[in-house]
């Protein structure tokens, strides 16, 4: 492939991803606190009933990757543990939306790699540089910020979205501890594959203990809005869309290219859900996410350079 089609490719991957990204975010938001669809573990639910089933096309037919297979109980035990972790951060996220404006909540988000280091650390007793841990400090103070500059601040809403982030982040390091033996390791496309049907199997239960009504608030809203049915669909789609392209953005650049481009996908996010939902913002709150997101960089550029 040519350097010139080579960058058409990879841009348009990035467009794919930032667009499947921020689309699914803004339509949860959309659906749990704007819509009356207040079903954060149903429509989790529904999200991982799309991967399952187009992570299975996409390498059993599309072959993007080879199939691989679980070789052994212990493994399977391995994929059902991030499973669970995943459902609880995807949950907890989409929870957050009901109370929390979503520039607010990519803000809280984050912090994701102040909670990768405390667990890594903690996991494995291995220590950074001390520059590192102290380019974490501004992505902690960012938040406490913009916490304080939040007028729709919400304190269960809060503590969920943090409750997401640092399960996000235990999900990240727990699959590099559990599945770190060269005959377990799966790419992220067939762990996809493999967590979807389980995560199924966990959010049917919890949502029919927890959310009773969901079937019948459901098909009255569907009998309402006749466009209900195709959002979830779209959003459902989005939810595998957003997966897809991260692996693939990470196959075709770098993690390092990754973890830019998000820094800048949830400014992007920020700015448009606030063109979009219209949430007040003040100085104060952008300035904390602002410090954040700087603190980011910075922790980036610090394990880069004192690896």
């Amino acid at each position: 492939m040519s350097s010139k089609k080579q960058a058409i490719f990879i841009s348009s991957l990035v467009i794919l991803w930032y667009s499947s990204n921020i689309g699914v975010l803004l339509l949860n938001k959309f659906l749990l606190s704007n819509y009356g669809f207040r079903f954060p573990i149903f429509l989790t639910m529904c999200h991982m009933a799309a991967c399952a089933i187009l992570s299975y096309f996409s390498i059993v037919f599309l072959k993007i990757v080879p199939l691989q297979t679980i070789k052994s109980k212990s493994q399977f035990v391995k994929i059902a543990t991030l499973s669970v972790v995943f459902c609880g951060s995807v949950v907890g996220g989409n929870i957050s939306l009901r109370y929390l404006a979503v520039s607010f909540n990519q803000a809280v988000g984050a912090t994701t790699p102040f909670f990768t280091a405390l667990f890594a650390y903690l996991a494995t007793l291995k220590r950074e540089a001390w520059v590192t841990y102290a380019a974490l400090v501004p992505v902690v103070a960012g938040v406490v910020i913009a916490s304080g500059g939040e007028p729709s601040f919400h304190f269960f809403g809060f503590v969920m979205c943090i409750s997401a982030t640092a399960a996000r982040a235990f999900k990240s390091v727990l699959q590099g501890i559990l599945l770190s033996s060269e005959g377990e390791k799966l790419n992220s496309m067939n762990l996809l594959l493999y967590m979807s049907p389980i995560a199924i199997l966990v959010l049917l239960p919890a949502a029919l203990i927890m959310e009773p009504n969901v079937v019948d608030v459901t098909l009255s809203l569907g009998r309402e809005h006749k466009f209900m049915w195709l959002l979830v669909l779209v959003n459902s789609v989005m939810a595998y869309s957003a997966n897809l392209s991260n692996f693939l953005v990470t196959k075709h650049t770098s993690a390092l290219t990754l973890q830019v481009l998000g820094n800048a996908k949830g400014a992007v996010a920020v700015v448009i859900s606030i063109l979009l939902f219209k949430n007040p913002v003040t100085v104060v709150g952008i300035g904390g996410y602002m410090v954040t997101v700087m603190g980011v960089v910075a922790y980036g550029e610090a394990k880069r350079r004192f690896r």
